[in-house]
């Protein structure tokens, strides 16, 4: 039994090394390639939601002091990955970023049956 929940137990380490792994592999061919947009704050080195709130700040105040009108809609995105159609990031992968097989094989066998 002692063995069983060993291997049970590292299961879940492997999965994050490799998750941590494929993420720093796609990270780089994104970076390669200048496929991430200039205004992504996400995954980027030294950018952060404070980074984010500070540029639609500055974006405001820009729009206000040049005699223009702003207004802000904020939506929260927190649990939008439980609504998305899988296949439609998996698409975008594909279509936007060139990521073909087997590496988008991949990601589609991960995303299959996750809610």
């Amino acid at each position: 039994m002692y063995f069983v929940h060993w291997a049970i137990s590292n299961l879940s380490v492997v999965s994050k090394l490799l998750g941590r792994f494929v993420a720093r592999q796609l990270h780089e061919y994104l970076q390669l390639w200048n496929l991430l947009l200039h205004l992504q704050s996400g995954f980027r080195q030294n950018n952060s939601t404070e980074t984010a709130v500070l540029r639609v700040l500055s974006d405001l105040l820009e729009a206000v002091d040049g005699g223009g009108v702003a207004a802000l809609v904020l939506l929260d995105l927190s649990a939008a990955f439980d609504t998305v159609d899988h296949s439609i990031p998996c698409r975008r992968l594909e279509l936007t970023f060139g990521l073909c097989s087997p590496v988008l094989l991949w990601f589609q066998s991960y995303l299959l049956g996750r809610s």
